[in-house]
């Protein structure tokens, strides 16, 4: 496999260099990443559960999709991208931008644009990615994040108050 390599920006998201990913985490150099939640008809938002061989937060729950944006590449690719590569979802178009969050420790420096997706599934899981996924209801998400909140991925723990907010 190659090895990846992500833009590094300044306080501002401005791109000020280009190094390969695990310097970038080393070093905790500000980079970029995007979310998206992806929700039924029925209001309900796919979790996933992240695998086991994964170097960031493995094991634990996550947005429906979520990943680094390429050295390159801008945020809206990198979301089409990543549904694509984790939940097997083409689109024609990018998702919806929703809210931007800030670089900071519980992001792993990374610059955030959570997106949100309207998709009734069904999805491909990519294993080697994602252990298992479910729908749950905002409701029920919230509720077993303040129970057991060790259990999800720290920027979603940053990110899914601010998205359900925003409901």
């Amino acid at each position: 496999m190659s090895e990846e390599f992500f833009d590094v920006v300044d306080a501002h998201d401005e791109v000020i260099g280009r190094a390969p990913r695990r310097e970038v985490h080393a070093r905790g150099l500000w980079h970029r990443a995007i979310h998206v939640l992806v929700f039924d008809a029925a209001g309900r938002v796919f979790l996933q559960k992240r695998s086991m061989q994964k170097d960031m937060a493995p094991g634990l729950w996550d947005s429906s999709c979520s990943g680094h944006v390429d050295s390159g590449e801008d945020y809206d690719h990198a979301a089409g991208r990543e549904l694509g590569e984790e939940l097997g979802v083409r689109l024609a178009t990018p998702p919806t931008r929703w809210f931007r969050v800030e670089a900071q420790a519980r992001t792993g420096w990374e610059f955030v644009w959570v997106y949100r997706l309207q998709h009734n599934g069904p999805f491909v899981l990519h294993p080697g990615e994602i252990e298992t996924g479910e729908w749950l209801t905002t409701a029920e998400l919230t509720q077993r994040m303040i129970a057991r909140p060790r259990d999800y991925a720290p920027a979603f723990t940053l990110i899914w108050p601010l998205a359900a907010a925003k409901l």
